[in-house]
């Protein structure tokens, strides 16, 4: 049973970002179309021959899903406790009768939430553009919600970090987006050369995009560049990897909370 302090915090969290619709969700939805339309239909209608078999703006779907889920999933949980040490109101859920892994379960969960919210508004919006049917859903879905609690969990440590609410947009617009541009969300591996599919295989956010590109296309660029005896296990490997790092993140808040890190600077 969920203890009663922990429903509430979840629900507090929940109905910050709920009760904005048109801060949290007008906002990727917008861009979005901007995107679609201006790298799918205009670019897109350019590009004669398809990525891996696909159709260009299908193959953009996967990517901008991963782009949206993620960065509207940390900047929740960044903001939130960034908010709440600045306002000082996270004092009062550090002296409730809530566990420390209570609190932060609360908090990636409701950031999480808000990260899979969006990214079904831009899957939504792609499917107003290009067909769109999905070819494994059980495993699209618990990618989907590994990689939001993954940076739900990373959220929280940069509201830890921050000193000031530009710290909270340059982890987001200057480190989180330029590494998801280049996590092939906009080409496939398959297109570069040997060296630098292998530079990019260094960058997490392509097994992200690849493996929410195989839940939802079918598709994975690792079933293409992985070795043969390896390749059908590659999207799955990558998926576990995902899944114990999110444990260990969220481990990690869970220990910076019980040392106070950040919460009483």
């Amino acid at each position: 049973m969920l203890s009663v302090g922990f429903r509430a915090l979840f629900r507090r969290e929940l109905l910050r970002f709920i009760r904005r619709p048109k801060n949290t969700f007008m906002p990727p939805a917008i861009t979005n179309v901007l995107y679609f339309a201006v790298f799918g239909i205009i670019l897109g209608g350019r590009i004669d021959e398809p990525v891996a078999g696909i159709g260009y703006i299908l193959f953009l779907v996967p990517g901008l899903v991963v782009l949206g889920t993620i960065s509207n999933a940390f900047e929740n949980a960044s903001f939130s406790i960034f908010h709440g040490r600045w306002n000082e109101y996270i004092h009062e859920t550090l002296t409730s009768p809530l566990s420390y892994a209570e609190m932060v379960v609360a908090y990636v969960g409701a950031s999480a939430v808000r990260g899979l919210i969006v990214g079904v508004i831009i899957a939504v919006v792609g499917r107003l553009f290009v067909p769109i049917s999905i070819e494994n859903g059980i495993f699209l879905v618990a990618t989907m919600v590994v990689i939001a609690a993954l940076f739900a969990a990373f959220g929280i440590i940069g509201g830890l970090v921050a000193r000031d609410f530009d710290d909270l947009t340059v982890m987001n617009q200057f480190i989180l987006r330029p590494l998801v541009f280049f996590g092939a969300v906009f080409y496939s591996l398959t297109m570069l050369p040997a060296t630098w599919q292998t530079v990019s295989l260094l960058n997490p956010m392509v097994y992200m995009v690849d493996s929410v590109r195989y839940g939802l296309l079918g598709y994975s660029d690792m079933l293409e560049i992985a070795p043969a005896a390896y390749a059908e296990l590659a999207p799955y490997a990558s998926l576990g990897v995902l899944t114990l790092l999110t444990v260990g993140v969220i481990a990690l808040d869970v220990y910076l909370f019980k040392i106070g890190y950040g919460l009483t600077d």
